[in-house]
């Protein structure tokens, strides 16, 4: 049923002309290690102004949203958290609108899927997630796809861990992702 509701979503939001980008655990599957998932994420191309386009999109798809007062939820976290209530598989659409989050969706790849073409996050930033959420689970995604995936583009990677690390002021960050790329 994951697959159907990718596509149903993917194709409502190639109809707006949203641009977007499959990440998490879906992406995972696609370059790293199979593993259990039990949620869809979705990082739109466009910023919290158009929350009422996606509210829209959500009905259409007959989607329950969740947070009862939507829009100081969505303007707080910058995430419209659903559920189909068919399936209980959950979809956060993630609102994003920084130099990197539209550098990503640009980079997205376009994967055939039931006939449907969806677009996921280039493996290299589904990479930059996960080292940048850090739980363990993460860091475990990110060796699966490193493994999987010889020809990633290290150096894309870390230009922008350092990005991350240095506006936050935590270089735990970027430490986390050479770590990993040390245990390989």
């Amino acid at each position: 049923m994951f697959e159907e509701l990718i596509c149903s979503v993917s194709a409502a939001l190639q109809k707006r002309s949203i641009p977007y980008m499959l990440i998490g655990g879906q992406a995972v599957l696609l370059y790293g290690e199979p593993r259990l998932t039990r949620d869809i994420d979705i990082t739109l191309g466009v910023d919290v102004d158009k929350m009422k386009n996606i509210v829209s999109l959500v009905g259409e798809l007959d989607l329950k949203i969740l947070p009862d007062n939507i829009e100081t939820f969505v303007r707080e976290t910058m995430v419209l958290p659903v559920v189909h209530a068919e399936t209980g598989i959950r979809i956060d659409f993630i609102f994003s609108f920084s130099p990197y989050e539209r550098q990503a969706i640009g980079r997205a790849r376009s994967v055939r899927l039931l006939d449907q073409d969806v677009c996921f996050a280039a493996p290299e930033d589904v990479i930059i997630h996960k080292i940048f959420a850090g739980r363990p689970r993460d860091l475990e995604d990110v060796t699966g796809i490193l493994v999987r995936m010889p020809d990633i583009e290290i150096s894309y990677i870390r230009k922008w861990l350092h990005d991350f690390s240095a506006a936050m002021g935590e270089e735990a960050i970027k430490e986390r992702f050479e770590e990993i790329i040390r245990q390989l």
